[in-house]
């Protein structure tokens, strides 16, 4: 779970330092670059098992320089600036494998990770003009977990979720030894065990990216949770298409093997402790089915036909007219809400999702059946972690004003284009990540929040009248008071709902 994320020199990230909870909804118009902070998460992701060249070359490229390094450096006119600095604060899994198979256990499972990259003019083949500048893996002691948790949780998932203790210092370092970098792998013992010593400048992958489980488990973990950090991107073409037996039985970022991952959880009870055998499939199903009828009231069954002659999985929706029809003849938006009902019923997926426009073939008045559905992939931070509580989060971004009515005020960063000035004075177009005002956020050091005129022009008054009157059963929990703060929808805000009827008490 990314908890927070600093970002300085990516692109137009420029001293951007964002805090995420279970599931946050970034809403900002179409170009201010919003899409960025997920390049950045996705960058990080690459960077944990991928050589430095590679996961540089894998990001999304905004301009016509496709394949130059320094498309990722924040530029302002023909100037690029020379480093990158990505810091990012995690809950890691308390157990996990290496690529061996050997088992590793972290010394504690909450961490910060930092990197700094540099831009080398005199490229070389191993690094491929990027070197690493300074690497570091820290843990964050569990007296300051809850500092460092400001959203709202209960005392029983952070214990779940933060567990282990580190009496030693930090898991990766980058010391200067005779005017040369180090960065330094150490032992999970702390002071035991000599670290091994690694040139930066020679170095081309991360020193996280080569953990393993016998010598440091805890950056094995490390890497573990930020390869898990995944940008979906749900193509209907994908979503549609049958899957070989021998196919993988999880969905993959574009969509793929949706029938095969269904097909699997069906048959697999060992998943779902406290689940009855018996029945286990139809169970299956029946859940699916429920929670695409939210979107589609004309859905009586959900099944994978087993094609024992082809050997393929097939995706059949039926109505209640009982016509079975395949994943070829649904509608975009049925597949891709298919999809994330998958994915939530899946105990195997963890770490963070990230969406772009999860909104996209999904009619108006069902938006608030897709909020809902988010938000129950996210982990419930009212409850401990466990099998059926996973430790996982979404992030979406979005420029619909039915899906910021309807986030919980809580989860909302408004995206806003700002005006900032770089080392050298020259001003430029920077980002900025806005929270609502009497919010978990706006409580923390230096936050500005958003301008509630910014937040009206994406809350259309026209378009508010019909979404009142939506199904209040499909949100996200009720409004309520707590310590001073309101906490429900958006549009409920009572701000919101003065400024865009007036007094509706008079």
């Amino acid at each position: 779970m990314l908890t927070r994320l600093k970002v300085n020199g990516f692109k137009n990230l420029v001293d951007v330092d964002v805090r995420f909870g279970a599931f946050t909804c970034i809403a900002g118009a179409n170009g201010v670059g919003k899409s960025n902070l997920f390049d950045a998460i996705a960058f990080l992701s690459s960077l944990a098992e991928k050589p430095l060249l590679d996961a540089a070359l894998s990001v999304r490229d905004d301009g016509s320089h496709t394949g130059d390094l320094r498309s990722i450096f924040h530029r302002v006119g023909d100037s690029y600036a020379s480093e990158i600095s990505l810091e990012a604060e995690m809950i890691v899994p308390p157990k996990g494998e290496d690529d061996l198979g050997q088992v590793a256990k972290a010394a504690i499972t909450f961490l910060r990770y930092k990197l700094i990259l540099g831009y080398r003019q005199d490229e070389k083949p191993y690094a491929g003009g990027i070197e690493i500048l300074h690497e570091e893996l820290t843990h964050i002691t569990l007296g300051d977990a809850k500092r460092n948790l400001p959203f709202r949780h209960s005392k029983s998932w952070r214990t779940s979720a933060i567990l282990g203790r580190r009496a030693g210092g930090s898991f990766i370092s980058t010391q200067i030894d005779k005017d040369q970098r180090i960065v330094k792998i150490h032992q999970d013992g702390g002071s035991t065990g000599r670290p091994n010593g690694l040139l930066a400048k020679n170095l081309p992958r991360t020193a996280v990216s080569a953990a393993n489980a016998a010598e440091s488990p805890t950056a094995l973990l490390a890497k573990r949770e930020m390869q898990s950090w995944r940008r979906l991107q749900l193509e209907p073409s994908c979503l549609r298409m049958p899957d070989a037996f021998s196919a993988s039985t999880r969905i993959s970022t574009d969509g793929s093997h949706l029938a095969a991952n269904l097909f699997e959880l069906a048959r697999s009870p060992h998943l779902f402790p406290g689940w009855e055998e018996d029945g286990h499939a139809e169970k299956i199903y029946t859940e699916i089915a429920n929670r695409l009828s939210n979107l589609i009231e004309d859905v009586d069954e959900v099944s994978v036909d087993k094609d024992e002659k082809r050997e393929l999985y097939t995706l059949l929706v039926a109505g209640r007219d009982h016509t079975k029809h395949t994943a070829r003849s649904l509608s975009d938006g049925t597949l891709r809400f298919l999809a994330l009902g998958v994915l939530q019923m899946d105990p195997r997926v963890q770490g963070v999702l990230c969406l772009e426009e999860p909104e996209n073939g999904i009619h108006p008045a069902r938006i608030p059946a897709m909020m809902k559905l988010l938000y129950d992939i996210a982990t419930d931070t009212s409850e401990p972690v466990s099998a059926g509580n996973p430790l996982r989060q979404v992030i979406i971004n979005t420029h619909s004003p039915a899906v910021v009515a309807e986030a919980q005020d809580e989860s909302v960063l408004m995206a806003e284009s700002v005006s900032q000035v770089d080392s050298n004075g020259i001003r430029f177009k920077g980002l900025a990540f806005r929270c609502l005002a009497k919010t978990w956020r706006a409580e923390l050091p230096g936050a500005v929040p958003v301008a509630i005129g910014n937040v009206l022009s994406y809350l259309n008054p026209h378009e508010q009248h019909r979404l009142l009157r939506l199904p209040t059963e499909a949100h996200a929990p009720d409004s309520i008071q707590t310590e001073g703060h309101f906490v429900g929808r958006v549009i409920d805000r009572p701000e919101i709902q003065e400024s865009l009827f007036g007094d509706v008490s008079a």
